[in-house]
């Protein structure tokens, strides 16, 4: 039986992370490749550090005139992302520093894997395992530290931004422990916010006046009291961040993408690839399906298992997990027969449901790819719940 009374920790960075940088600049020229040619392939990464960013992988359009016109903008796609996250150090600032671009067009040998050809359907971009997750714990169905993490920082982006708290800086990071009772979250044990600062002189103190109404604000009433420990900037001065303080890379933050290690994870990172790379199409159909099946009212928590071959259009295994949460006259494996009647998760057919060959990658790149709402023009889209009903038919 699983424990019932326990604390659970997890932890956000914030979109000015090194790491982050690099995921909103791979996901930026994702975006870019995409508003040109749908069915584009991109295998962006970046590495970030003082005055330099380095931009690699593969890209391929249909049009070979096209894709060279593209490379010439990936330069100022960059410094777009950096001057609206806000870096303008001496040390790392949009204008100055310098971008190496060596992406190269993709690997043929990759490509007659996953290319529709004759009877053959478009395959997975790889193999892997791909995990998706859904509780009751939030109106968001997501666990409440990976969840709250999130939108502290998201909070502070917006306070910061808007000029209301000139003195902070992009980087940050939280941490939230979270004391459940009954199964069910309660309040926060500790809180840890570590953010960079304007001036040498403010102390922990001062940045902790100006963060804890925001902090107060964003999680619910009560789960702050008297016995809550607070660490905030607890190093001391924290002026030198972002790269310059840093090195980033993409797909460093794969536990802050998802569930914040409340779930398993499949071990691919999603930032700056296209949605052929299962290790990114695959865990968004995840999330949904998971997430349907507890909007459904079959579960209040469920895993969904889904791997795959590279070149392989068809998923090898489907697993549920409802963690004994489920009504007792559905079984997992009666939602596993039910997820294979009702969704094509095969890429193609994952891609088309959830219309995913649209530029709406930049927006997941900071404060995760789970938990949002979703979006007119298709953004967050495995967000849905619209699958429900489907699935209990089928069941």
């Amino acid at each position: 039986m699983s424990r019932k009374n326990y604390i659970f920790t997890s932890e956000s960075v914030s979109e000015g992370h090194p790491d982050k940088v690099c995921d909103r600049i791979s996901d930026a020229v994702l975006d870019a490749f995409l508003t040109e040619e749908p069915e584009a392939r991109v295998a962006c990464e970046t590495f970030a550090t003082t005055n330099r960013v380095v931009i690699g992988g593969e890209v391929g359009l249909s049009d070979k005139a096209k894709l060279t016109e593209y490379m010439a903008r990936i330069d100022g796609i960059a410094r777009a992302c950096i001057k609206d996250i806000g870096y303008e150090q001496d040390k790392f600032h949009h204008a100055t520093c310098e971008v190496t671009n060596l992406l190269h067009e993709q690997s043929a040998h990759i490509a007659q894997g996953v290319d529709a050809k004759g009877n053959k359907d478009e395959g997975a971009g790889d193999q892997g395992i791909m995990f998706g997750f859904a509780t009751t714990e939030t109106p968001e169905l997501m666990p409440a530290p990976i969840h709250y993490s999130h939108a502290i920082l998201r909070r502070l982006a917006e306070a910061r931004k808007d000029g209301s708290e000139p003195t902070l800086r992009p980087d940050a990071k939280s941490q939230l422990s979270v004391r459940y009772v009954d199964g069910k979250p309660v309040g926060v044990s500790s809180i840890v916010l570590s953010t960079q600062h304007a001036h040498a002189h403010q102390t922990s103190a001062d940045i902790r006046d100006i963060v804890e109404p925001y902090i107060r604000e964003v999680l619910p009433e009560g789960w702050i009291d008297a016995d809550t420990v607070w660490h905030v900037n607890p190093t001391g001065t924290f002026v030198i961040g972002g790269p310059d303080g840093d090195a980033g890379l993409t797909g460093r933050k794969i536990i802050v993408d998802t569930y914040g290690g409340a779930a398993p994870h499949g071990g691919g990172a999603f930032s700056g690839k296209d949605p052929t790379k299962v290790d990114r199409s695959a865990a968004y159909v995840a999330r949904y399906l998971a997430k349907n099946v507890v909007a459904a009212g079959m579960a209040d928590k469920c895993t969904i298992q889904l791997s795959y071959a590279i070149g392989v259009s068809q998923p090898l295994s489907i697993y549920c997990d409802t963690y004994g949460t489920g009504d007792g006259d559905i079984h997992d494996s009666a939602i596993e027969k039910a997820i294979r009647k009702i969704m094509d998760l095969t890429p193609r057919g994952i891609r088309e449901h959830l219309q995913l060959n649209k530029p709406i990658y930049t927006r997941t790149a900071a404060y995760g790819h789970f938990g949002r709402a979703p979006e007119a023009d298709g953004g967050f889209s495995w967000e849905r719940t619209d699958l429900a009903e489907r699935l209990k038919a089928a069941i």
